[in-house]
């Protein structure tokens, strides 16, 4: 951490962009950066801050550009699941992978959320990342949620309780214990997946779970007492 500090303030220091200094000066330059870092220690935690904040806001302003080019297919789309209501004043996008174990951890305390919630819903963005039997467990999701909205929620807590990888016996069964039957995957759930991909890199993702929440992009299982802060910031801006 500090090798990397005094690296920038090398690297960013007025003086040193100027004509080279002669090895000894260079030295010299280098201890006395590295005396007022020890005798100071608080520079390298400010440093640290401010270089998040900036971070922040760079990748805030990318995001809000991101969702102002993809409202509709963020919050609108009829072919992504979603949790609560149409007419939410809040609403996150929760990008997922049915062979996350994060994800698994995650999808209850956004059901909870809804729930505590009635002004907050969820749009569900399967994002299959982790394995083929993502892709396939996404596409079922994605087919049921459009032909049989009613038993949607009850095949989703199904995939989700799976403790481990599916493979497409453990997907099939999910499906009959809610009165389902495996069909074969359609075009447009294949045309959802693919814009969930896009929107996702647009977005900045690399992993799941990933919840959008406002223009701020929360990567991981974070627990249910910072998701709801976070909710609530949404919530008292919209009023």
């Amino acid at each position: 951490m500090k090798k990397l500090l005094i690296t920038l303030l090398l690297a960013s220091s007025p003086v040193l962009a100027a004509p080279p200094f002669t090895p000894e000066q260079e030295v010299r330059i280098r201890e006395l950066i590295r005396e007022t870092l020890v005798e100071n220690p608080k520079i390298l935690a400010e440093a640290a801050d401010a270089y998040d904040k900036q971070a922040q806001k760079e990748q805030g302003a990318v995001i809000a550009q991101v969702i102002e080019q993809n409202k509709a297919a963020l919050f609108e789309d009829e072919s992504s699941p979603r949790l609560g209501s149409k007419q939410a004043k809040v609403t996150l996008v929760n990008f997922t992978d049915y062979n996350c174990v994060y994800c698994k951890q995650f999808d209850p305390e956004l059901e909870k959320l809804v729930k505590n919630y009635p002004d907050v819903a969820v749009v569900i963005k399967p994002l299959p990342y982790r394995s083929e039997t993502s892709l396939t467990a996404a596409r079922q999701a994605l087919m049921f949620w459009r032909e049989k909205p009613a038993q949607f929620w009850a095949l989703h807590q199904r995939l989700m309780a799976k403790k481990g990888y599916h493979d497409e016996a453990s997907i099939k069964a999910a499906e009959k214990k809610v009165g389902l039957s495996f069909i074969e995957p359609d075009r447009r759930s294949t045309e959802t997946i693919n814009s969930n991909l896009q929107l996702a890199q647009h977005l900045g993702v690399s992993g799941t779970p990933a919840t959008l929440i406002g223009e701020q992009m929360v990567s991981g299982a974070i627990p249910y007492e910072q998701l709801e802060a976070l909710v609530k910031v949404q919530l008292e801006q919209v009023k």
